[in-house]
């Protein structure tokens, strides 16, 4: 459970706790994290001496640690960069803990002023200073205190021999935290282990034998006032976020407690990572440990990457997608590419794209559909690649996601994560690139802060549970990397291997890096596809096909080209806007006779027929009048002063077509509209020699039409106007009647 204190007009700006792969127990945090520090430090009256047993500086460890030196704890690592000798812990084991702290503590046997404070790390959090710690610990009159929680393990036969507690509380031994006097801890530590057989069974038989804990004091945490277990404890603790201060505190609700350590034992270390996201101060009114140890890029020595491009199901724009790409800021000769094409229809763009780049980058490999690898063979053979060319890192990034931000990759890297994404969404929607929070299942569930991470409103870092789409995966990680899953897809079964691994997978949404384009319902059925996604991708449909310099014309005091009385040019479509309505049209094939008999008019007469093909006839009638309404009205307004009319109307919307050999001009006529547009979609002087338009009341003609340009002008009274003749070649124009 995570709540947000005191909303209102503060923002919550939040970041990742762990601390970057360079971090070591020596390092100093930055100045900004110790000022966000803490209370007052009471001097202690013992000596306290705090262990835990890490071979390998994991993400868990390191967070570990700097939740340590955030509250000046000093640690001991005993067995660092050793060997691990306790077995695999994935059912029993960990005896090995049990030898090194023993050794350990034989120095300080006698010293009856010393504590001795035993916590794992890999999954375990500080919250508090030793002096919190120390006098919550005299507070019980224990002379040993082991953490506790709900489940007996790992022999459950053992549950009768506990002392009854109330229900509430956790009754069993955990020997993931602990803190005692020295002499105590000693001689706890005395009976032989070895180092493959379960450092919990070892203790809890200590405890359970009633007389050894009554000599030696022996009580267990049951209501979390200093340690505080996870597993099955999911509905007794609550995270409280102060908006003021930006600080978390977890609580147990059950005994009104703030436990001192967290530790996220067995399967509950996904509940631990959502929870360390907001304690051990990683902010303060602004991220904190966002700028901690972040790595400046040598220039002249930057880390080769492998760049993996993932086309798994048809997607639109997926040309736009392999162009971002290509525009990253990051030199290619430091890059190697491999494309991944797993359905035909990607296959031809991912060819062109491999062709114009390949000699740039150190080296490229495609692999197409007809190759028939399945996702999971691809994105495991893009691993083995980076593997085999020695990449500092692979970044995947699948066709769905469009790189916005052409620094995104070496942002990404300054942090220096052995796992790092950036925050895409697709656009005023909450679905995104990763999960908050597991279900049991292992599925989608979803966090108190997603909406608020998706939509921007808390800036910072997080440790999350799963992500998709664009992610930068270090060398370290590659070992730990499986797409292969009886049950899970690619993505799911990748997350799950890197979880069980101990790397942390961190997303951020400190800016805007990208998004996530809509590819559903994407029909490839269809001519030029893009073209119909209007409205399921209306910012890429814009990028794609409006163009560059439309915005500018809305802008005050803009000068508007005026070649006749009230008739203005506007440039408003691309060429591939221009491309694909002509592609569109000549697969559909249906022009008409050119007749005054018209079946598809209301009447079924034409006054002043053209050779043309309706909108309605391609299935594009909706999506053009959305087009009209949201980039023909704003442009009508801005030069036919006083008129307003939204949403526009307009019955006829075509694409004509003029051919010498087939309709070459068009008779003097008044459109029936209150004002039309003319879009030419093809190249005056290069596609077709003649043609224009010419309005006979002002004896103004226009003949040096532009591709992608639109002529507006009035339609009933005063703008009688006729088509010039077409010499030679084709012209298509697209004509609207707006408001008849």
């Amino acid at each position: 459970m995570l709540t947000f204190k005191k909303f209102g007009s503060f923002m919550l700006l939040v970041c990742l706790i762990i601390a970057s792969g360079n971090c070591i127990q020596d390092e100093v945090l930055t100045e900004a994290t110790t000022a966000a520090a803490l209370e007052e430090e009471t001097p202690l009256d013992v000596n306290v001496k705090v262990f835990t047993v890490a071979t390998e500086r994991t993400d868990g460890f390191l967070r570990y640690m700097r939740s340590a030196q955030v509250y000046d704890i000093e640690v001991t690592a005993l067995g660092l960069d050793q060997e691990w000798k306790g077995g695999d812990m994935s059912s029993v084991g960990g005896g090995f803990k049990v030898n090194l702290l023993r050794e350990a503590v034989k120095p300080l046997k006698d010293e009856k002023d010393t504590l001795i404070m035993f916590t794992d790390s890999y999954d375990v959090v500080f919250t508090s200073r030793l002096t919190e710690i120390v006098k919550k610990f005299k507070e019980t009159g224990a002379r040993v205190l082991f953490s506790a929680e709900k489940f007996c393990w790992p022999d459950v036969k053992l549950a009768s021999k506990y002392p009854t507690v109330e229900p509430k509380a956790s009754r069993y031994l955990n020997s993931g935290a602990f803190i005692g006097y020295a002499p105590e801890i000693w001689q706890l530590l005395q009976p032989s282990i070895e180092n493959l057989e379960d450092d919990q069974l070892y203790y809890t038989k200590s405890y359970l034998n009633e007389e050894l804990r009554e000599k030696l004091g022996m009580k267990l945490d049951v209501e979390s006032h200093i340690f505080q277990n996870l597993n099955g404890a999911k509905d007794d603790v609550k995270l409280d976020v102060d908006l003021d201060t930006n600080r978390g505190t977890l609580k147990n609700i059950n005994f009104l407690t703030t436990p001192s350590v967290i530790h996220g034992n067995g399967p509950s270390k996904v509940e631990l990572n959502a929870f360390a996201n907001y304690l051990a101060n990683t902010y303060n009114h602004k991220c904190l440990i966002c700028q901690e140890n972040r790595l400046k890029l040598d220039e002249k020595n930057l880390p080769i990457v492998t760049l993996a491009l993932i086309g798994i199901t048809p997607v639109p724009f997926f040309d736009m997608f392999l162009n971002h790409t290509a525009y990253i800021h990051y030199p290619k000769n430091r890059m190697h590419l491999f494309i991944y094409s797993g359905v035909e229809y990607l296959d031809a763009m991912a060819k062109s794209h491999l062709k114009k780049y390949e000699e740039e980058y150190l080296s490229a490999k495609i692999v197409l559909s007809t190759d028939q690898f399945d996702e999971r063979r691809a994105r495991q053979l893009a691993v083995q690649q980076a593997k085999q060319k020695k990449s500092d890192y692979i970044f995947f990034i699948d066709a769905d996601t469009h790189v916005d931000d052409k620094e995104l990759l070496r942002e990404l890297m300054t942090y220096d994560r052995q796992f790092i994404a950036p925050v895409v969404a697709k656009y005023n929607e909450l679905w995104s690139n990763f999960w908050g929070a597991l279900s049991e299942g292992g599925y989608y569930a979803r966090s108190p802060d997603y909406v608020d991470i998706v939509r921007g409103d808390i800036l910072g870092m997080w440790n999350v549970p799963y992500v998709s789409s664009i992610y930068l995966i270090k060398s370290t990680a590659f070992k730990h990397l499986n797409y292969d899953h009886q049950y899970y897809d690619p993505d799911m079964a990748m997350c799950e291997s890197l979880r069980n691994a101990g790397v942390h997978m961190y997303i951020i949404n400190d800016r805007f890096y990208g998004h996530l384009v809509n590819a559903e319902n994407f029909d490839i059925t269809v001519t030029r596809p893009d073209f119909y996604t209007l409205f399921t991708n209306k910012f890429d449909w814009t990028r794609k096909y409006i163009h560059a310099d439309y915005e500018k014309q809305l802008e005050a005091n803009y000068s508007y080209n005026q070649p006749c009385t009230d008739v203005f040019w506007f440039k408003i479509a691309t060429d591939a806007f221009c491309d694909d309505m002509v592609a569109i049209m000549e697969a559909f094939g249906k022009w008409s006779d050119g007749s005054n008999k018209d079946e598809r008019l209301e009447g079924g007469y034409e006054a002043v027929p053209t050779r043309d093909i309706h909108m309605k006839q391609v299935g594009l009638d909706a999506l053009w009048l959305e087009f009209l309404n949201d980039f023909v009205r704003p442009l009508q307004e801005k030069v036919f002063l006083g008129y307003y009319h939204n949403p526009v109307r307009s019955l006829m919307n075509f694409v004509v077509r003029y051919r010498p050999d087939e309709q070459p001009f068009l008779r003097p006529h008044h459109d029936s509209s209150t004002y039309t547009i003319n879009i030419a979609l093809n190249r005056a002087g290069i596609d077709y020699e003649g043609g224009g338009c010419r309005f006979l009341r002002y004896n103004c003609s226009v003949t040096a039409t532009k591709k992608g340009w639109m002529l507006m002008h009035p339609g009933r009274l005063t703008h009688y106007h006729e088509g010039l003749r077409v010499t030679n070649g084709t012209r298509y124009i697209m004509i609207s009647f707006i408001d008849p």
